[in-house]
């Protein structure tokens, strides 16, 4: 079936609904290397973790001792690093123009006798 004609704008207030923008702060294109690479730090301090913990295992000399370790390594927590969503483009406008007013606020000094 045919959608339905939608007004310009009809358009807009959907773009500003459904668009996203990336607000966390860094160059964009950052996030193709920042991405794995977080990732894979969080698997490494979670196989740090297990590893510290089986090496208590194997060095534990009483049994509630091994038992404590190995409950350590069973219940050891996956890394906890996640992914921030974007941004709808009607909340990063409203922010980009409010962080404009602060800047575009100020005067910079002026130097008199110059």
């Amino acid at each position: 079936m045919n959608k339905p004609a939608r007004t310009p704008q009809q358009k807009k207030r959907l773009s500003y609904a459904k668009d996203r923008r990336n607000a966390y702060g860094e160059n964009s294109k950052s996030s193709r290397k920042n991405i794995p690479r977080a990732k894979a730090l969080a698997r490494h301090r979670q196989r740090h973790e297990q590893n510290r913990a089986l090496r208590a295992v194997l060095v534990a000399g009483s049994e509630e001792q091994q038992v404590a370790a190995e409950m350590r390594v069973l219940t050891a927590k996956p890394g906890d690093w996640g992914k921030q969503p974007d941004v709808p483009l009607a909340k990063h406008l409203v922010l980009q123009a409010s962080r404009r007013a602060k800047v575009c606020g100020r005067r910079r000094p002026t130097r008199k006798g110059i």
